[in-house]
């Protein structure tokens, strides 16, 4: 069972539990491309269970005789209040906070249950499948886009841009909230760019979110 509870980036808790982990799967379009999926003409909606997450700055524990585990580098969005039916404001005004987030793929079964039309909850929903970083509070976020990274060994990987997502975050979880209620905790990923791949013990992984957030954390 995993003990996770979010922070904020000073390391005070914050006073609401996490629920679920909502994901959206092909949001930018070159990683949709780069693992041969067409790109969507609505949101692509999956859920992680809260017992997927972990903290980030803990070493990442691979599942053992799974296959490959794939990283996926994505911008976290904390929900603040209830959220059904919302509008694109309400859902705005909704986000408590901001942080990061790997979406980990067992990226073989992924593949196997893809082919067989099944669901993709046994390749991303395993524990220790979202490592989460603390969040940085709403307010502290000026501007229209917000820009993250993933180094492996110091080599950039992954570069986000959120004016890059074909379903930008307001109207994203609007569009999530007409199809079940957001609850405070709950945590929204929005989708990851391109430059996915397989994570191997030993490895380091630095995570940034513009000036905000700086992490690192060591895979076993």
């Amino acid at each position: 069972m995993s003990d996770y509870q979010h922070h904020w980036k000073d390391g005070t808790p914050v006073h609401r539990p996490l629920g679920k982990i909502v994901c959206i799967g092909r949001n930018y379009a070159e990683h949709a491309r780069e693992l041969n999926n067409p790109v969507p003409d609505e949101p692509l909606l999956f859920i992680k269970p809260a017992t997927a997450a972990v903290h980030v700055t803990r070493p990442i524990d691979l599942p053992k005789d799974r296959g490959e585990v794939h990283y996926e580098t994505e911008l976290a969005v904390l929900i603040g209040r209830p959220l059904t039916h919302a509008s694109v404001s309400e859902a705005e005004a909704a986000i408590l906070g901001y942080g990061l987030a790997l979406d980990l793929t067992l990226r073989e079964l992924q593949s196997q249950l893809k082919a067989k039309g099944h669901p993709w909850e046994r390749a991303k929903a395993f524990d220790g499948a979202c490592p989460l970083s603390p969040f940085v509070p709403a307010e502290a976020v000026t501007g229209d886009s917000l820009r993250f990274s993933l180094d492996i060994d110091g080599e950039r990987r992954q570069s986000g841009d959120t004016r890059d997502m074909l379903n930008p975050t307001g109207p994203l979880i609007a569009h999530i909230s007409r199809h079940f209620t957001l609850q405070p905790g709950d945590v929204v990923l929005t989708g990851t760019p391109k430059g996915v791949g397989p994570l191997h013990p030993g490895q380091t992984l630095t995570l940034e979110l513009e000036d905000l957030l700086f992490l690192q954390t060591r895979v076993t």
